[in-house]
Parts: C-alpha cells; structure tokens; sequence
C-alpha cells in the first residue's frame, strides 16, 4: 500500500475529509463515521493556509487515523458506536491546548460531534500547530467510541502486512484499571516515516492511541516533527522529537484535562 494511502489512514481518526493529493490538513474535517472510513493512522488532513496539520489523525484516522509511511496496511475498518454526549469543537481545542501549556498556536480547527443525529459526525476532533520554542509541529486529537465488544483494528494491534519497513515502530501496552480507566486500557504508540527510504531530513508522525477496554472509549494524538503531514512538498523536519513524549500523552489523555470527554464518548 503506497504511502499516501497509509497517511490516509492515520487522518481518518480526526477527519473524514481527506482527499488524494493530501495536500492540506483538517480542513473542515468530516466525522470519520461515515459510510466509508479512510482508516488511519487516512487520523488529519485540511487544507489551512495552504499548509497541512495533523491529527489525527490525526489519527488511522488511524485510521485519519490513524499511519503513514510506505509500507501500509489492509485493515480492517472500526466499527464506531454513537457517542454518548455531544462534544464540541471548542472543548476539543481547549483540551489540545491545555494539553502543551506555554506554546504559541495557529492554524486551529475542530470538529463537534453529534451522537443525536446518526447521520453527523461521530468524531470530535482538534488540530493545530504549535511551537513550543524548540520548533513547530503539526498535532491533532480525535475522540471516538468503538463498539463492543473490541476486535482488531484501529488502535488495537500492531500488526500489519507487508510488514512495517525499517525504523518504524509499533508497541501496543495495557493500563491497570482504575477510576478513570474502569477495565484498564490499551495503548498503541507509533512512529512512522514519511518516506520510504528514510532518511536524516525525512519527517515522521508520532501516534499515541488509548482504548478503554470496558466502554471502547478511544483518545488518539497525532504529532509531526514538521509542520505538514505529508504529500509531494513536505517541509523538512523542524525538530528532532514531536513536542510531547509518549508518556506525557498518555498521561494527559487519562488526565483531568481529557477526562471530561473520554465520559463523554465512553
């Protein structure tokens, strides 16, 4: 599967909005419940100033979303349940932004979800970029309901065929149960070139997916080293590592600041 199409993936977890060329980034994202699903991890992509920013996808949207990179992977789709309570973009956008304190943000969009309209959107979603002082990257965020009960896909298993190529990773982890996580959680972590072969100017997307095992309520960050996701004029990597590790995602995303829309979608 070409690279373009595994992007595809990964923005599909915070839009549904992806066209081919993927030369733009959360530009009014669409729910990625809709009747075709372009998965991840196909997790963040709108066109905004002419620059793209993730998700994400803006994430396999995991499938937007949220992969990327050369060697994508036939998934099966998610199946996504109604979310429980509505979630507006606003509330997205403050969370994202609450959760990198100090940086300077721009080209902000977001998406509200409508659990009373089965025809809307099913994913609430927020993406930007912002420069924390050590360079701009692109993030976005997307917040879905998986049916129950969890099956392989999305966010749940690190395998793909063809195999992943060379540098990109892949670790799925579990969390103890607790009272923000009742069942425990999964989470997956990515990282995944944006070409094939890779090499020292070549930008990578960092995805961190948390699944609640009892409710399918699944948070999923999407961060770049560069201020676009991908397609044929992709900037060069702004800075070595995205703005927060995978352990500061997972700790914001089962946090206070999150915890008002994992409810709200579990």
């Amino acid at each position: 599967m070409p690279f373009e199409t595994d992007f595809a993936h990964a923005v599909d977890r915070t839009t549904d909005s992806l066209e081919p060329d993927l030369d733009a980034l959360l530009n009014g994202a669409v729910a990625r419940g809709r009747s075709r699903r372009r998965r991840r991890s196909a997790g963040i992509v709108a066109g905004i100033g002419g620059c793209a920013v993730v998700a994400a996808a803006c994430l396999a949207i995991p499938a937007t979303s949220t992969g990327l990179g050369s060697g994508g992977s036939d998934l099966e789709m998610v199946a996504l349940a109604m979310p429980r309570s509505a979630i507006s973009d606003a509330q997205m956008i403050a969370a994202l932004q609450a959760t990198l304190p100090g940086g300077r943000f721009s080209q902000v969009t977001g998406q509200s979800n409508n659990p009373s309209d089965p025809n809307a959107g099913m994913v609430a979603n927020a993406g930007m970029v912002v420069d924390d002082g050590r360079g701009a990257a692109a993030i976005g965020v997307s917040a879905v309901r998986l049916k129950l009960p969890l099956r392989d896909g999305d966010g749940l298993s690190c395998d793909r065929t063809p195999k992943r190529p060379a540098g990109d990773t892949c670790t799925l982890r579990e969390l103890p149960s607790s009272a923000a996580l009742p069942g425990g959680a999964l989470v997956m972590s990515e990282r995944i070139a944006a070409a094939q072969p890779a090499g020292a100017d070549t930008p990578n997307r960092w995805t961190v997916t948390v699944t609640v095992k009892s409710t399918g309520a699944q948070l999923q960050l999407v961060e770049w080293n560069s201020t676009v996701g991908a397609g044929p004029d992709t900037p060069k990597p702004t800075r070595s590592a995205p703005p927060l590790t995978e352990q500061q995602v997972v700790t914001a995303l089962t946090g206070a600041v999150w915890a008002p829309i994992l409810g709200a979608v579990a």
